[in-house]
């Protein structure tokens, strides 16, 4: 072989060489990144893309980018009248339109660009977030915004006694889809002003997960909503750590058929209905280590064949009725401690073998609530150890059923 092609013969295999290095480094830099939750997880292809649309009449972003941040989406709508930075909040931004994260998208709204995010509300629109895809949320706030007061949008009109409804002011909500493709992930974030009455089944509470199962909700400041947080037939949603209050109606309303979920260390006090609320065939439930207390009607209720599941460890002062259990079965409630309230603990003739064990109830007002039993409950429930205790004299008694 001759020097020329052999000096060919090197050169070629040196360029190949350096081409196929390039390949392999630019698939392992998007492999890498897929999983996590900065803005250098971000891949440079979504990033220029057009995986963004706007729908002018129905004001809906639709996105369909593996992952994507709101700079991200500025940068692909350029249209400040739907989406621009808040010149008065450092990472600040306004939304006048909904949003939709289409399956097996993932949108990310934390600090990495975001330190508040104001969806618009003048008391006539509610912009919503549907999420089919994932939504990991973290260290920001989020809240509805009336720029006619400049302030939050208030919607203390919205209404639900029983069967008597009243509908209120629209507010932006976000609802996790039952289609929901990964997790809605919410931490050490606020969440405030969100949510409205919009009539039984109208589905815009507040926070709403009908999918998203093993989602995780910790950390947060989650007040002033409708409701602070409801479920529909999800599995395995962590909520632990948070601060929920002074929401309109409930403030965590786990519902229809949810399961496996975990409620713990949380502090629920002054929501307009009931602390806590498990309802409607939910089941594997454990509620846990929670301090609650000045809801309106109730602490904590289990509802309507609620089954399988523990609440321990609780604190439960200054409500109406302390820990109500109402034809529902099978469930473990000891530990607890209530006190301040007009009754204790509440179990119903349509309610079955429960165990109701070691509680301790102080300072209720009437002592026979201590133990609130319906007549016949206490032969098809297992109740024991359960004392009452006078914190002026400290006299203890304890509670037969």
């Amino acid at each position: 072989m001759t020097p020329a092609i052999v000096l060919l013969a090197t050169s070629i295999f040196a360029l190949a060489f350096t081409f196929s290095q390039s390949v392999n480094a630019s698939t392992a830099d998007l492999s890498s990144s897929s999983d996590t939750s900065d803005l250098s997880s971000l891949s440079s292809s979504d990033a220029t893309s057009e995986c963004v649309t706007f729908d002018s009449e129905e004001r809906m972003i639709t996105i369909n980018c593996r992952t994507i941040n709101l700079t991200q989406i500025d940068s692909q709508i350029k249209n400040p009248d739907v989406i621009r930075k808040d010149t008065n909040v450092d990472k600040g931004w306004v939304l006048n339109a909904g949003i939709t994260i289409a399956e097996n998208a993932i949108l990310y709204i934390n600090s990495s660009d975001t330190s508040w995010l104001k969806i618009l509300a003048d008391e006539e629109t509610a912009y919503p977030i549907y999420v089919s895809g994932s939504l990991k949320i973290d260290s920001i706030r989020i809240s509805s915004w009336n720029p006619n007061i400049n302030n939050y949008t208030s919607s203390l009109d919205s209404h639900r006694n029983g069967e008597d409804v009243q509908l209120g002011t629209p507010r932006p909500y976000i609802v996790v889809n039952d289609d929901a493709t990964g997790t809605t992930d919410i931490t050490n974030s606020e969440l405030t002003s969100l949510g409205y009455e919009s009539g039984y089944g109208g589905g815009r509470t507040g926070l709403r997960y009908e999918g998203g199962d093993d989602s995780l909700i910790k950390g947060n400041n989650i007040h002033d909503l409708y409701f602070g947080f409801y479920s529909k037939g999800v599995d395995g949603i962590r909520i632990v750590d948070n601060f929920v209050h002074n929401n309109i109606h409930y403030g965590l309303d786990p519902h229809t058929g949810t399961h496996d979920m975990s409620i713990k260390n949380n502090t629920v006090h002054d929501n307009g209905s009931i602390g806590i609320i498990c309802s409607l065939d939910c089941y594997s439930i454990t509620i846990e280590n929670n301090t609650v207390y000045n809801n309106t009607k109730m602490g904590i209720m289990l509802s309507r064949n609620m089954t399988d599941s523990i609440v321990r460890y609780n604190t439960v002062s200054n409500e109406d009725r302390g820990i109500v259990i109402s034809e529902s079965s099978k469930n473990e409630v000891y530990n607890n401690t209530i006190t301040d309230s007009g009754s204790g603990i509440d179990l119903d003739t349509d309610s079955f073998e429960n165990i109701i064990y070691n509680n301790t109830i102080v300072n209720i007002e009437d002592p026979e609530d201590a133990l609130s039993i319906d007549d016949g409950a206490e032969d098809q429930n297992t109740l024991y150890s359960n004392v009452l205790l006078d914190s002026n004299s400290g006299s203890k008694t304890e509670l037969q059923p």
